[in-house]
């Protein structure tokens, strides 16, 4: 990928990240029964808690991230917690490092925030995903934020 590649935050409520989304729901709908996706929307996106990221190379989105600022809970042993979420890159840009390049401005953003967990649920099916997280230092953990351990599931976290 060329250096063009400019990372930021960006509101999700805009035309072209909503169509991103959508593509991304879609994606995901393909794989999983509906119970089995736990997808944040817009609205979502725009709480207080979330920083929502946006990869653009020239005027083209390329790529989509956030991060959830998440309290303690029993499953965290009560430590805080950033969660990635929204992880999104176009078809026609996988294999750019778009995606790691993404994951690293989250993670950034979460020792910003002076979080130094970053935690993560995605489909055991997503194989392209599963080796990003394992290849960014994620390791496999236990369910955390209420998500169900249904076997769909694949749950990562990675100290900051």
């Amino acid at each position: 990928m060329p250096d063009t590649l400019v990372i930021r935050r960006e509101s999700p409520d805009q035309t072209d990240v909503r169509a991103a989304l959508g593509s991304l729901d879609d994606y995901l709908a393909s794989l999983y029964p509906a119970e089995a996706n736990h997808i944040l929307g817009v609205q979502a996106l725009l709480e207080p808690a979330v920083r929502f990221f946006v990869a653009r190379a020239g005027a083209e989105l390329v790529g989509t991230g956030a991060v959830r600022c998440m309290p303690g809970e029993p499953a965290t042993g009560g430590r805080a917690y950033g969660e990635i979420k929204r992880m999104y890159v176009a078809p026609a840009r996988r294999g750019q490092r778009v995606g790691a390049r993404l994951l690293h401005a989250l993670e950034q953003q979460l020792r910003a925030e002076r979080l130094g967990l970053a935690l993560l649920e995605t489909g055991r099916d997503q194989h392209e995903a599963v080796r990003l997280y394992e290849r960014a230092g994620y390791l496999p953990r236990g369910p955390f934020g209420g998500y169900p351990d249904n076997g769909l599931s694949a749950f990562y976290a990675k100290a900051l």
